[in-house]
């Protein structure tokens, strides 16, 4: 197994990697919507998750692969209210609708918005 660490994402915020490459597998930690540059969260959904995206994106850049690596996402939403704007966002990167899990949960860390973890292949 081999860590993924970039710099163009938030840092871990407990004892775990942003991601692992496992065989031909990545395992992304789930991203919430930190800005790496400056460590604020944009405010509303839409901006939330584009930020979040982003995040996935350096993460996935990182370990030389993108987007339409990803096989598998699950996504957090604060409120199923913000389905609709989420899903908007997130149409523009995950292009090649990979599996998907979208739920609503009581509290993301540092209350924000959303968060979505990835698994890619190689």
């Amino acid at each position: 197994m081999k860590v993924i660490n970039t710099e163009k994402a938030p840092a871990a915020i407990g004892p775990y990697s942003q991601a692992m490459e496992a065989g031909n597998f990545i395992f992304a930690s789930g991203q919430i919507p930190v800005d790496p540059a400056t460590g604020e969260v944009p405010e509303g959904i839409t901006a939330q998750a584009e930020q979040s995206c982003k995040n996935v994106g350096a993460i996935l850049s990182a370990a030389g692969l993108d987007y339409t690596n990803v096989v598998k996402t699950t996504c957090f939403l604060a409120d199923m209210a913000d389905f609709a704007a989420f899903n908007e966002v997130y149409a523009k990167y995950f292009t090649g609708k990979p599996a998907r899990s979208c739920v609503a949960v009581k509290a993301i860390p540092k209350g924000v918005l959303c968060e979505i973890e990835v698994i890619a292949v190689k």
